[in-house]
């Protein structure tokens, strides 16, 4: 996996169980670009020197997700929807890009949050992960998305992205500033940004904007209990946590690396494990 802040990951302890379990040699290393001070411009080497050195693949993460994309051979069409990858495999001597983000965010939506109002959601952070939380709130039918970030490049490419699958008055894109405004009449907030990980801790957006009758819902899963979640059900409101999207875009990666399926209920149970492990000995 590269990315950066990764070093504690719980990624290659959840791989390499599953593997185990299913009786698989398999070896999952984390590459965190700020431990080795590198920028992101070295991924192009990266990418190219994995697949030269044997590797099955490359999990990407925070901040490569789009980067990525210049420097693979093929990208699968629904990565290319999204605008990002966050899973790369070799395959005979080939680069293919794909997106599992979007499985693993909707199927810990979808089981996670029941019932929850798309009548209107604020997705922060317009990166690869709030490409693939848009592309699965407007899957489910959200009325409307508004997706904020500071940087307009990102903001404009995502709307020339969603421009192409959905009516134009299904989604925003807006600055920070609007934030607070765009709030007052939402039903569901989505940070998709590092602001609360362990190595970008925060608030994405001030304690104000939220109210009893918003969901809250976190892509962040190191740690689970954010400061954004933490402050919202303090408020009142129902929210979900970055542990199902780990747990599930991880084991359709864990897929695509070796062509076997693995047990994803297994792979939760796995996961809590490890969280509680990790709460009990605050490492």
């Amino acid at each position: 996996m590269i990315g950066s802040g990764i070093t504690a990951s719980l990624s290659p302890a959840l791989h390499e169980r599953e593997a185990q379990r299913l009786g698989l040699r398999y070896l999952y290393v984390p590459i965190d670009l700020d431990r080795l001070d590198l920028p992101p411009d070295y991924l192009a080497g990266m990418v190219t020197y994995a697949g030269l050195l044997g590797f099955s693949g490359l999990n990407i993460t925070h901040p490569c997700k789009q980067t990525v994309l210049d420097h693979l051979d093929e990208v699968a069409p629904a990565a290319a929807e999204v605008g990002a990858v966050n899973t790369v495999v070799f395959r005979d001597g080939r680069s293919i890009g794909h997106n599992t983000d979007v499985f693993g965010f909707e199927q810990n939506m979808v089981c996670n949050l029941p019932g929850a109002s798309l009548n209107k959601v604020v997705i922060l952070g317009a990166g690869g992960a709030g490409s693939a939380v848009a592309q699965v709130v407007l899957g489910l039918n959200a009325n409307k998305i508004v997706v904020i970030d500071m940087n307009q490049g990102r903001l404009e490419r995502l709307a020339a992205t969603l421009r192409e699958r959905y009516e134009s008055t299904r989604f925003k894109v807006a600055a920070p500033t609007d934030a607070s405004a765009e709030l007052i009449d939402a039903t569901g907030l989505i940070n998709a940004t590092p602001v609360g990980m362990a190595a970008h801790p925060g608030m994405p957006l001030s304690s104000d904007s939220l109210r009893p009758d918003l969901w809250v819902a976190d892509i962040v899963y190191l740690p689970l209990e954010t400061e954004l979640l933490s402050t919202a059900r303090r408020v009142g409101c129902r929210t979900l946590d970055g542990g199902g999207m780990a747990v599930f875009q991880a084991a359709a990666a864990f897929e695509l690396f070796t062509g076997v399926q693995p047990d994803s209920q297994r792979m939760l149970r796995h996961f809590a494990e490890l969280t509680s492990k990790r709460d009990a000995t605050g490492a």
